[in-house]
């Protein structure tokens, strides 16, 4: 179906590893052996049910055998708070993965409730990938002293600074990175979706806020999560960071200062404290009052070795979601960042509209809500074929620069925002949420985690979200009668402007995206 995505051209793989194990010999810039690592897995169901959280939900669970309670998160600071609070209730064990952890205000919080819980006695293992780490090496080595505390970088760069000079050496390999992202606590509680940890996530950033979405999940699907987890800790490219890092010999534990940039965001910090102190999420959850909606859910995964070239057709996400969200008999609703259908995809699009007569309705940013103009191009070039097959696509505005206060809530996350989230719904039955775009870099370089809900609920809200607000937060494009793309804006006041070249971009910017367009560069996008 469109899930597919074309593979890696064979001339740029075999010729880009070449070079790059040739200048990797020149240099020296390669892995060294990995070292005997401590064995661990995820703590046990016995064990959970014995924390405060297990002891809370493992009635819950047990009365709905085979199922998961989902909640969805769309607001950034309840998706900060969230993860916080957790940290809080943990009592044995936080298992944590991410693509980009900032060191910024809402970072350096996150890494102090790690830090406080494993001075309370949790286990804490912190799986990051070492392309999303900038400035945090020094505050990661340290934490890894903690007897508690281990970090593991995944697919590491040798080389440190600057970090960029490793894809010349050693580009094949450093392509391929960790997307996943998951947040587990005790065993008991996850959270999964498209956010990282930053401040752009969560909402406290004066520049772009990126619109995402997470669901909190308990039960079956957890276990699924966790022994996820542990797969890729066991990894061969999961390095312990103290044999990537190096300290001096005077360092020890007391030179960690995560508050060092709280200190000189006082605002902000308090204004994420306050968020702590008034959100309930957590209280709720343990008093069995948040409301979760007990359905199937099934956990989609690329297994580890896809970042080393290896992985099989049946350990890809790809192969899993298209056998999970089964084949679409109504309607498709799509929201990815990043739109990159390629020519396999725009097939399978034109196989869903024009023979199976099933209609899509796609949003992804515009031009000037997107944060990777490359991505752009890729996508840009094929519009007109998916307009013409009849595709319904919207290109979401960039409504405002974000701020501080929260939006209102709706199942993408908050207004006036350049949008994150990788989520699609399926015949109003079955969605998405994940870390999966829909671009050649998710389906074949990037691993990625995800779940298939089977909620009508949830995909209901998507199908709504392209009903009611879409329509007035983005430009619909069409084809006009000449076969040139029109950009529609529609007005709080019932009026359109159309728009005939793509808004927010002038003649510099068009010529540079159809330069980006016509290199062969789609597969790595």
């Amino acid at each position: 179906m469109f899930f597919k995505q074309a593979p890696l051209p064979p001339f740029c793989k075999y010729r880009l590893a070449s070079i790059c194990a040739a200048m990797a010999l020149l240099t020296g810039c390669q892995l060294p052996p990995l070292a005997e690592r401590v064995e661990s897995h995820a703590i046990g169901q016995e064990e959970a049910e014995q924390t405060r959280l297990g002891q809370a939900l493992s009635g819950l669970s047990k009365a709905n055998p085979g199922l998961s309670g989902i909640q969805a998160l769309p607001d950034a600071h309840d998706a900060f708070a969230v993860r916080a609070l957790l940290s809080r209730a943990a009592e044995k064990s936080i298992d944590v993965q991410y693509y980009i952890w900032r060191a910024d205000t809402t970072g350096m919080l996150l890494l102090q409730s790690l830090y406080n819980a494993a001075q309370r006695g949790v286990r804490v293992r912190l799986l990051l990938d070492d392309n999303g780490i900038q400035k945090l090496d020094l505050d990661l080595a340290l934490l890894h002293t903690h007897p508690n505390i281990e970090v593991r970088l995944f697919n590491p760069f040798v080389l440190r600074k600057p970090k960029a000079l490793g894809f010349l050496t050693d580009f094949y390999r450093l392509n391929h990175r960790m997307h996943n992202k998951s947040f587990t606590v005790d065993n008991t509680v996850t959270v999964v979706g498209g956010r990282n940890i930053g401040d752009e996530y969560f909402g406290a950033t004066d520049q772009v806020l990126f619109a995402d979405l997470d669901v909190i999940a308990l039960g079956e699907v957890v276990k699924d999560v966790s022994d996820d987890f542990d797969h890729y800790w066991a990894s061969p490219l999961a390095y312990p960071i103290d044999q990537i890092v190096s300290l001096r010999k005077d360092q020890t534990l007391n030179d960690l200062d995560l508050e060092r940039v709280l200190r000189a965001n006082p605002e902000r910090t308090e204004t994420y404290r306050k968020v702590l102190a008034e959100t309930a999420l957590i209280q709720d959850l343990l008093e069995r009052r948040l409301n979760v909606e007990w359905v199937k859910t099934e956990m989609v995964s690329d297994d580890p070795s896809k970042a080393e070239g290896k992985a099989k057709t049946k350990q890809m996400l790809s192969y899993q979601l298209q056998r999970a969200i089964g084949t679409p008999t109504t309607q498709v609703d799509l929201i990815s960042p990043y739109f990159v259908p390629t020519k396999t995809g725009v097939k399978g699009f034109q196989q869903l509209l024009q023979k199976d007569q099933i209609p899509v309705r796609v949003l992804t940013n515009s031009y000037e809500a997107t944060d990777v103009a490359a991505v752009h191009a890729g996508y840009m070039k094929r519009r007109k074929a998916l307009l013409k097959a009849g595709l319904e696509l919207y290109e979401l505005k960039r409504l405002s620069s974000g701020h501080l206060e929260k939006k209102g809530k709706n199942p993408f996350g908050s207004s006036g925002s350049s949008l994150h989230a990788k989520t699609f719904s399926i015949d109003k039955k079955r969605v998405f949420i994940g870390s999966f775009n829909f671009d050649p870099r998710s389906a074949n370089l990037n691993t990625e985690l995800g779940f298939v809900i089977h909620s009508p609920e949830l995909a209901q809200q998507v199908s709504t979200i392209f009903n009611d607000k879409v329509p007035y937060s983005s430009y619909q494009l069409e084809l006009n009668k000449q076969g040139k793309i029109i950009w529609l804006e529609k007005k709080d006041d019932g009026t359109t402007i159309t728009h005939t070249t793509e808004p927010g971009t002038h003649l510099f910017n068009r010529s540079w995206l159809k330069f980006l367009s016509v290199l062969p560069i789609e597969w790595m996008l």
